[in-house]
């Protein structure tokens, strides 16, 4: 079986419910604007998961997933669970803050968040550094109880969509299988750029006496390796929240994100999460070597 990953969601659209049309007006939205046309000209589009809020996401593609080839190089059967490639699509209906307030047991009425929340500041510009996604708070009277929430999407590796998009402006009615191929890149989104997150504010956190909570879909959690093999739920056993939600389909073939799994884990048991990589052989990382070598210029 020949798969490539292609578009999921589109401007929060499932990509396989779109009409023809649709898909010729949405590819004219995300791909580069033609020489000769400025970009007022094309209206910014809506996210449905930030109240209407305009997209701020190049191409506008929420998730990816993988889909057969079908005969004729169209695109065919979707394979598999869609990723979360825009952290905005983690937004829908505050699904993340209403599981975390319902974990923490504070009473929804009660309950207010903060977003971009400055936590750290420049040594010479005395500016914010460095700010946590969100913050689920309560406050009674002169006390103030309140979580961290870190939000972390997938980066994917690989060519661009632009030429993704081109081919639909062109095509579609028949969309084409994807021309290059892509990939989560699991590794770059969680050792390279969600640990040092964790490593800077958790610490700090820790002293204060709180607690992070990190958002991270089922595929990304699963490449982390899934569940623990006897997950807590206990928040005194750890300093981070770790939150998965999945996304799921509905009746009307559109997807929802929608609780999944929930563990507490400390700083050093997520470390080992994010930094777990099967290494290759010898023999096949000398395979790969000679085929790569090439004479000195």
């Amino acid at each position: 079986m020949r798969a490539r990953y292609g578009i999921s969601e589109w401007f929060g659209r499932p990509f396989s419910e779109l009409s023809s049309p649709e898909r010729g007006e949405l590819a004219t939205s995300a791909a580069a604007i033609p020489a000769g046309t400025s970009a007022e000209s094309l209206p910014p589009r809506p996210c449905p998961f930030q109240d209407g809020r305009a997209c701020n996401k190049r191409g506008g593609v929420c998730s990816i997933r993988l889909y057969e080839q079908a005969p004729g190089g169209l695109l065919g059967k979707q394979v598999g669970r869609p990723v979360i490639t825009c952290p905005k699509r983690f937004e829908e209906d505050q699904i993340l803050v209403r599981w975390l307030s319902e974990i923490v047991g504070f009473n929804p009425k009660e309950t207010q968040v903060a977003r971009e929340v400055p936590f750290m500041l420049g040594t010479e510009t005395n500016k914010s550094a460095g700010k946590i996604d969100l913050v689920v708070a309560r406050t009674t009277g002169n006390s103030l109880a309140w979580y961290g929430l870190e939000i972390q999407a997938v980066y994917f590796s690989g060519k661009g969509m632009e030429s993704e998009f081109r081919a639909l402006r062109r095509r579609p009615s028949q969309p084409a299988f994807p021309d290059a191929m892509r990939r989560p890149d699991w590794r770059s989104s969680g050792a390279k750029r969600l640990m040092p997150q964790l490593q800077i504010k958790v610490p700090t956190l820790r002293r204060w006496g709180a607690k992070l909570a990190v958002a991270v879909d089922s595929p990304f959690f699963e490449s982390l390796g899934g569940p623990s093999s006897n997950p807590s739920q206990d928040l005194g056993d750890g300093d981070i929240i770790w939150l998965v939600p999945e996304l799921s389909s509905d009746a009307d073939g559109n997807l929802k994100l929608v609780r999944g799994h929930w563990e507490v884990l400390t700083l050093e048991e997520s470390s080992d999460k994010l930094l777990a990589a099967k290494t290759v052989s010898r023999k096949d990382f000398e395979i790969v070597l000679r085929d790569k070598l090439s004479p000195l210029a």
